[in-house]
């Protein structure tokens, strides 16, 4: 193990990054794509808005927060005290599983950042650049986290965007206090004892991953105002004994990268890699649902002998296993994170939106009837975690076979969506909630978020037409 004086480094590269970086300092192609993922984000958040989960989460939001009013809850009419605002936000901008991924790091970092930047932002009243600037040092710390453990949170049980939004969302909101790099320091430390995130919803369909962003936007804001008042946390929140990595990988960090944390930190922008999504479902299927799109024509309307969908190895347990589970799917949330049902529909219906998630969609006959003929196997060609590639290999009862791979998901990479293809995005996401006349007024203030003010954002982003 490397001497305390090294290791501490990481937190306090980390903390003296997110104190000095200002919007010059980062790249003007980097500022672009920000301010897509912020826009996709939001419109996601008001998308969120029209299900059943959304009302529950105000609902209890609203009684957590006793009348204080100060911050926005996208959608909404009602308004919450800062943190109960950012929990709500964080909830609704994950809660569709349709937000952005960066795929080394396996976290959806608009959801971890975004909410505790946008809270603190409209009630101290900041501009619009210093919420981007606190935004883009999260974004960038949630993705260096996660790389830094290289999918390890995974494979013990955890959901990494529950777990590295509690930092990201610590150092956006110290930024926007004006922490300096030592408070900074001990505001990780602090969010170190509130990261978690289980994925046990997985059995279940249960709701709570929808609650890990905007849980930890709770934890990052509490984590950075006990700082800005003194409170000591400890210094070594990543490496330390019983520290980040030790507890939450069990001791298996054979696999660790803690260079990611901090190496060319301010000259190279991992941000920048992050992938919009073009499906509401779990990125990992992404690359299999691209290849599934591709053979459709090909199929046309054939009857479907068997299929066989390849993904990464790493991915199996979260959206291919236990099998006879998947192809089951009853859910919203269980069909989002089923391999087979998701590539069976974009196999038989050539697309797959948010309308294929209803319990209509889920119930339908020719669906079912196809999932106990659809296995998941490991593809042996993956670029897995650069890409989230995927195939798949159709045998029809005529005796044809179609086979497809895809090894950059759309979305990624050379296939990244362009300011058009997110602004469409946005659109059909938001104007069923807002109406096409202020979906466009909120989306020219988010893509002219530096020269507006993050009050203007939020009224944009209100259920009140006022």
């Amino acid at each position: 193990m490397k001497d305390r004086t090294e290791t501490q480094a990481h937190a306090r590269g980390l903390a003296e990054f997110a104190a000095s970086v200002q919007l010059s300092d980062i790249p003007p192609d980097v500022r672009a794509r920000g301010l897509l993922h912020i826009l996709d984000g939001l419109g996601l958040g008001l998308a969120s808005t029209r299900h059943d989960f959304a009302a529950s989460a105000v609902a209890g939001v609203a009684a957590l927060s006793a009348g204080d009013d100060r911050c926005t809850m996208i959608g909404q009419t009602l308004r919450a005290a800062p943190r109960d605002a950012a929990l709500a936000n964080g909830i609704l901008i994950h809660g569709l599983d349709f937000d952005d991924t960066h795929q080394q790091a396996i976290v959806h970092p608009t959801a971890a950042c975004l909410p505790a930047a946008l809270a603190i932002a409209e009630e101290r009243g900041m501009s619009g650049e210093a919420l981007l600037v606190a935004y883009c040092i999260g974004m960038e710390a949630a993705i260096r986290i996660g790389a830094a453990v290289q999918g390890g949170f995974h494979h013990t049980g955890f959901h990494a965007t529950g777990i590295v939004a509690h930092f990201a969302s610590a150092l956006s909101a110290g930024r926007l206090l004006g922490l300096g790099p030592d408070a900074l320091v001990a505001a990780q430390g602090i969010a170190a004892s509130t990261a978690s995130g289980v994925q046990v919803f997985l059995e279940e369909g249960a709701w709570t991953k929808r609650f890990h962003p905007g849980w930890a936007a709770v934890g990052g804001i509490t984590a950075a105002t006990f700082a800005q008042h003194a409170f000591r946390g400890p210094s070594r929140a990543y490496e330390g004994r019983f520290g980040l990595f030790e507890t939450h990988l069990q001791g298996d960090g054979h696999d660790l990268a803690p260079a990611f944390l901090t190496d060319a930190l301010g000259a190279r922008w991992m941000m920048a890699d992050t992938a919009l999504k073009p499906y509401p479902v779990c990125h990992f299927i992404h690359g299999a649902a691209d290849a599934a799109l591709s053979a459709h024509e090909e199929i046309a309307g054939s009857p479907i002998a068997e299929v066989e969908i390849r993904l990464p190895a790493d991915t199996m347990p979260i959206v291919a296993e236990p099998q006879a589970a998947k192809r089951a799917a009853a859910t919203e949330y269980e069909a989002k994170f089923s391999a087979h049902y998701v590539v069976g529909t974009c196999l038989l219906r050539g697309a797959f939106t948010l309308a294929d998630l209803t319990g209509d969609a889920l119930a339908d006959p020719a669906v079912k009837a196809l999932m106990p003929r659809v296995t998941c196997v490991i593809d042996q060609d993956s670029a897995f975690p650069t890409y989230f590639s995927g195939g798949v290999r159709v045998r029809l009862e005529d005796g044809r076979v179609v086979d497809r791979h895809v090894r950059v998901n759309s979305g990624a990479g050379e296939r990244m969506m362009d300011r058009d293809a997110v602004s469409a995005k946005f659109h059909a996401n938001a104007d069923p909630v807002l109406g096409h006349e202020r979906s466009a007024s909120l989306r020219q203030t988010v893509l002219n978020l530096g020269s507006r003010s993050a009050r203007e954002l939020a009224r944009g982003l209100s259920g009140s037409t006022e």
